[in-house]
């Protein structure tokens, strides 16, 4: 009887306290040998303070990358903004004069970072080859118009394809995202639901190839990264 009540009275101590808790019975008026019970009783109490260490940590690192992101697009608009000094002729009229000098599709136009002041413009025949075409940024006209040898067929007939039933070119989506700053760069995005995509001294922008419609852009790629690091954060 002895022994009963002080196992009871040892396991009630271990659900108060938590741990583990050795309790030796002795012999009682019956005369049974002593023997040991163990009691074991999980105290989730221990693991909230690291818990809360673990949440406090992951905050910050989401305030770091959402500070690193507003660095990257600062540096980003100042570069673009630097590009766009000197510049007289816009990326429409660059693309315009490109393809007055070698017919074809347009799929992108790009300022020179290297002080040259020159349009790169790439344009793609119905054969899918793609010519080079530089034009000044200070006059507007054409520099030079070559082949581009180094870059496979199939990625012209694939831009090609992406723009099949737009109703929206590269010159006239490089026109609308004017309107969110000077355009130093305009590019088919074919990630996904094909845009074009444009830098501006404000940022970037995706311009629909039906509408013309122009969206801020969102970078699938890094948030694709943010989610798996919030995922690896939330398996620790």
């Amino acid at each position: 009887m002895k022994r009963n009540i002080v196992l009871a009275t040892v396991a009630a101590a271990a659900l108060i306290g938590g741990g583990t808790v050795a309790a030796y019975a002795g012999s009682g008026d019956d005369g049974a040998s002593p023997r040991q019970s163990d009691v074991r009783v999980a105290d989730d109490r221990d693991d909230a303070p690291k818990d809360d260490t673990d949440d406090r940590d992951d905050a910050q690192d989401d305030r770091d990358d959402a500070q690193d992101d507003r660095d990257d697009a600062r540096d980003d608009r100042e570069e673009a903004a630097a590009q766009a000094r000197g510049a007289d002729v816009t990326a429409a009229e660059a693309i315009a004069a490109a393809l007055e000098r070698t017919p074809g599709t347009a799929v992108s136009a790009e300022l020179d970072d290297d002080g040259s002041r020159v349009w790169e413009v790439t344009v793609v025949k119905a054969n899918g080859t793609e010519h080079d075409v530089r034009v000044s940024a200070g006059d507007g006209k054409v520099l030079s118009d070559r082949r581009d040898d180094d870059d496979d067929d199939d990625d012209g007939r694939r831009d090609l394809a992406a723009l099949k039933g737009s109703t929206v070119d590269a010159r006239e989506a490089a026109e609308a995202a004017a309107a969110k700053g000077t355009v130093v760069e305009i590019d088919l995005d074919g990630d996904g639901p094909a845009v074009w995509k444009a830098e501006t001294t404000k940022g970037e922008w995706d311009v629909d190839l039906k509408s013309g419609a122009v969206t801020a852009h969102h970078d699938d790629a890094g948030q694709d990264d943010d989610r798996d690091d919030r995922n690896d954060r939330d398996d620790d």
